[in-house]
C-alpha cells in the first residue's frame, strides 16, 4: 500500500472515531446545573441568554434542545410574572420545534417541544389553549414510541391526563397509570410522585396520597435536587396541608 493510501485510510478511521462536533460548553454546563440550579438561580439568566445566542449562531440539535430545556426551567423558577412565563415557554417550544425538524428521531427534542407547549397552555389557561392539546398528545406518543424508557415523558403524560377536563380527554385513571409507570422506571423522580398524589387526592384516595407526599419529603436522594428543593418539597407540603384531617 502506498503512503498516500495509508494516510487516506488513517484519516477515514479518525473521521469515523471522532464526532463531527464537540459538545458546547454551555450545553455541558446546563447538563450539570439543571439538577442544582437551586444553588444559584440567577445563573439561569446567563445560561438562557448564552444558549439563545449559541442556538442562533449554531442551530444544531443539541443547542436547540438545551435552549428549550433552560427556557422551561427559567419560566418555572425565574419568571416574575405570567407574561414572562409565557414568553419563556414560547421561546422554548420554538427552539424544540426547530430541533424536531432537524432530527425527527430525537426523543429529547420531542419531549421539550411537548413540555414547553403544555406548560404554555397551562399558564395561558387550559380551556383557552385546547387547540394545542393534539400537539402535546402527539409529542407524548412520539417520545413513547422512540424511547419508552424516557422517564420524564410519563410525568408530562400524567399531568396532561390530570389537567384536561374529562370531556376533552382527561382521565384520572390514565393519569395514575402514567405516573406509576414513570415511578417504576425511577422511584426517585419526586415530581412524578407529587403528580401521582394529586391524582389520588382527586380520586378521593387520601391515605394513599398522603403516603406518596410523605415519601417525597423523606426522599434523601431525589433524582433532581433542584426540583425537589424549589418545587416538589414545597408542593408536597402544600398538598399535605390541604388534606390535613381528611
Amino acid at each position: 500500500m502506498t503512503l498516500r493510501r495509508v494516510l487516506i485510510a488513517a484519516l477515514l478511521i479518525l473521521a469515523a472515531a471522532t464526532p463531527a462536533w464537540s459538545q458546547s460548553p454551555l450545553v455541558a454546563e446546563l447538563e450539570s446545573f439543571a439538577t442544582r440550579y437551586h444553588e444559584d438561580p440567577p445563573r439561569l439568566d446567563k445560561l438562557r441568554e448564552g444558549l439563545a445566542q449559541a442556538a442562533k449562531a449554531d442551530p444544531r440539535v443539541e443547542n436547540l434542545v438545551a435552549l428549550a430545556r433552560v427556557c422551561f426551567i427559567w419560566g418555572d423558577i425565574r419568571a416574575a410574572d405570567r407574561d414572562q412565563k409565557l414568553e419563556a415557554y414560547d421561546q422554548g417550544r420554538e427552539a424544540a420545534r426547530r430541533a424536531v425538524e432537524l432530527d425527527p428521531k430525537s426523543a429529547a427534542a420531542h419531549f421539550w417541544y411537548g413540555t414547553n407547549t403544555g406548560r404554555w397552555g397551562q399558564t395561558k389557561g387550559v380551556l383557552r389553549s385546547l387547540f394545542l392539546l393534539p400537539t402535546v398528545q402527539e409529542e407524548i406518543q412520539t417520545v413513547l414510541t422512540l424511547d419508552p424508557k424516557f422517564t420524564a415523558v410519563y410525568s408530562l403524560a400524567g399531568n396532561v391526563y390530570y389537567e384536561v377536563p374529562g370531556l376533552l380527554g382527561g382521565d384520572l385513571n390514565k393519569a395514575e397509570e402514567m405516573f406509576k409507570k414513570g415511578l417504576e422506571l425511577d422511584p426517585k423522580f419526586t415530581s412524578m410522585r407529587v403528580g401521582l398524589a394529586k391524582a389520588l387526592i382527586k380520586k378521593g384516595r387520601i391515605a394513599e396520597a398522603r403516603r406518596e407526599l410523605e415519601a417525597v419529603l423523606a426522599e434523601k436522594e431525589p433524582r433532581n435536587l433542584a426540583d425537589w428543593t424549589l418545587k416538589d418539597s414545597k408542593d408536597a407540603r402544600t398538598l399535605l396541608e390541604s388534606i390535613k384531617g381528611k
